[in-house]
C-alpha cells in the first residue's frame, strides 16, 4: 500500500523517478481503510531532503500511512522556503490534541550545544512528554535520539575527538528483537555527527536496551522495553549522495573534514558512493510500521496512550 502524502509535495515527483509507489492525498481517500497517521518533526535545515529521505521509506510498506509535517513554534527554518512551510507543514501547538500511531523526530545541526542552549529546547521537551501519552511508537534519529534520552533518563552526550563520519559496519545484540528481523548478521549504516552516547551510561538504565552497536562507529539503536521509543544514532534514511554533499560542503568551507570512511568506490571521491546500507534502512523502517505500529496502535486512534 503506497504512502498517503500532501497534493504537491516536491517529493512526489522527485520518488517517482526512482519507481518509488506515492498516493497523494486525493486518491488515498477514496480508499476505505484508516491509514496509520504518523508525525514527523523534521529538525533538518534542508527539510525537502529529509522529507523525500524519509517517505522513501515509509513509502515500502503493505500499509497506508498518512503523514503530517509539524515544525516547531519557537524557530524559524532558514533554508526551506517560507511558502513550503506554510503549505505542508503544522505549528506543534495545532496538532497538540491529536493522537499519532507513530513519530519521527530528526537530528539537527546543534549538537555540539549544551541540550539547554537550544533555542528550541523547552518546545522539544514539550513534544518529547507529549509523545509519551499521544503516540504509540516513536524513532528519534540522531540528535533527535540524543535529545530523547537525556530528557527521558538523563544519558548524557560527549564530544568526539573528530567527527564520527562515513558508512559504518554493525552488528546485533538482540536478533530475537522484531525491529531486527531479516537483518543480515552484519549492515553498514551513515553515521554524521560531532558527539555520541556511551553504552555504560545506556546499561545503568533498566528501562533501555542497546540493539545494535558497532566497533568503530558504537552505539547505534537503543530501544525502551516496552517498544514505544527507538533511538537511532546513525542515518539510516540517508540518500547515496547525502555524505557527498556533506564532505564536499564542507570541504568548500575550509572545515577540518576528512573523508566519509567505507563510503566511496575504492576510497575515492572521484568514484560514486558504494550504497550498501539501503536495503537494511528499508527494513528498519518496514519493521517498525508493521511490529511496533500497526500490530500495537488501537483501531480506534483516540484510544492511543
Amino acid at each position: 500500500m503506497p504512502l498517503n502524502i500532501p497534493d504537491k509535495l516536491p517529493a512526489i515527483k522527485e520518488l517517482e523517478k526512482e519507481n518509488i509507489f506515492v498516493m497523494d492525498a486525493s486518491h488515498a481517500s477514496k480508499q476505505d481503510i484508516r491509514p496509520l497517521k504518523i508525525a514527523i518533526l523534521n529538525l533538518m535545515p534542508v527539510k525537502i531532503t529529509t522529507e523525500t529521505d524519509l517517505i522513501r521509506l515509509l513509502s515500502n510498506s503493505p500499509l497506508q500511512v498518512e503523514l503530517d509535517f509539524i515544525k516547531l513554534t519557537s524557530h524559524i527554518s532558514k533554508n526551506t522556503p517560507k511558502e513550503h512551510m506554510q503549505a505542508f507543514y503544522k505549528d506543534f501547538n495545532l496538532i497538540l490534541h491529536n493522537k499519532y500511531d507513530g513519530l519521527i523526530i530528526t537530528g539537527a545541526p546543534v549538537e555540539q550545544m549544551p541540550f539547554e542552549e537550544v533555542i528550541y529546547w523547552k518546545e522539544l521537551t514539550e513534544i518529547f512528554s507529549w509523545a509519551r501519552t499521544n503516540v504509540t511508537s516513536s524513532i528519534f534519529i540522531c540528535w533527535g535520539a540524543q535529545a530523547a534520552l537525556y530528557h527521558y533518563y538523563g544519558i548524557p552526550k560527549y564530544p568526539l575527538g573528530k567527527k564520527m563520519f562515513g558508512v559504518f559496519k554493525h552488528s546485533k545484540n538482540n536478533a530475537m528483537n522484531p525491529i531486527l528481523r531479516g537483518f543480515d548478521d552484519v549492515f553498514y549504516v551513515p553515521h554524521s555527527r560531532h558527539t555520541e552516547i556511551r553504552r555504560e551510561d545506556i546499561l545503568k538504565v533498566p528501562e533501555l536496551s542497546i540493539l545494535s552497536e558497532s566497533d568503530e562507529s558504537g552505539v547505534y539503536m537503543v530501544a525502551s522495553q516496552n517498544g514505544r521509543e527507538f533511538f537511532l544514532t546513525g542515518h539510516s534514511e540517508y540518500s547515496p549522495e547525502t555524505l557527498d554533499t556533506e564532505y564536499k560542503r564542507d570541504l568548500a568551507r575550509h572545515l577540518p573534514i576528512e573523508m566519509p570512511k567505507n563510503y566511496y568506490l575504492d576510497d575515492n571521491p572521484n568514484n560514486p558512493p558504494l550504497v550498501r546500507w539501503r536495503s537494511q534502512a528499508n527494513m528498519l523502517f518496514v519493521n517498525w510500521l508493521n511490529y511496533f505500529v500497526y500490530q500495537k496502535t488501537p483501531y480506534n486512534i483516540d484510544s492511543i496512550g
